[in-house]
């Protein structure tokens, strides 16, 4: 990426910023909003709208400007999680003005849902490819 850690930490964990940069189509997500009050940070939580309906989610790792790990989770209407994945970011400086961006996601899924688990982790593949691609395009332009 061609910006500095810290301005890419800062991007990444400005929740509501992703309405900005990421791309209209090709991603899932369709609108963020911060759910808790301040500055992003550890257990900040969020709602993200998504083609899939709505996720809620928090700030489960937050260590600038080198870690930043969101959880998200879709549960039924008994309450039970169906699924929940942690989207994550490792930055390591490459220079003053450049950085290395590894973008990580785990995911496990529960009970009818676990038949699911190929496509979902095909999803998020895609998404994960998505949001670099957005992510350095908005450091470009």
């Amino acid at each position: 990426m061609h910006a500095p850690i810290e301005q890419v930490f800062a991007r990444l964990a400005d929740i509501e910023g992703y309405d900005e940069w990421m791309p209209a189509k090709g991603s899932i997500l369709k609108r963020t909003q911060l759910t808790s009050p301040g500055e992003p940070g550890l257990g900040t939580t969020f709602v993200d709208q998504t083609t899939y309906g709505p996720t809620p989610g928090k700030i489960a790792e937050f260590e600038p400007p080198h870690t930043l790990v969101f959880h998200w989770w879709e549960k039924n209407k008994r309450g039970r999680l169906k699924m929940e994945g942690w989207p994550g970011y490792r930055l390591s400086a490459e220079g003053e003005d450049a950085t290395r961006v590894r973008h990580h996601a785990r995911l496990q899924t529960y009970g009818i849902w676990r038949a699911a688990t190929p496509v979902l982790r095909r999803i998020g593949v895609k998404e994960r490819t998505v949001t670099i691609d957005a992510l350095q395009a908005s450091f470009d332009s």
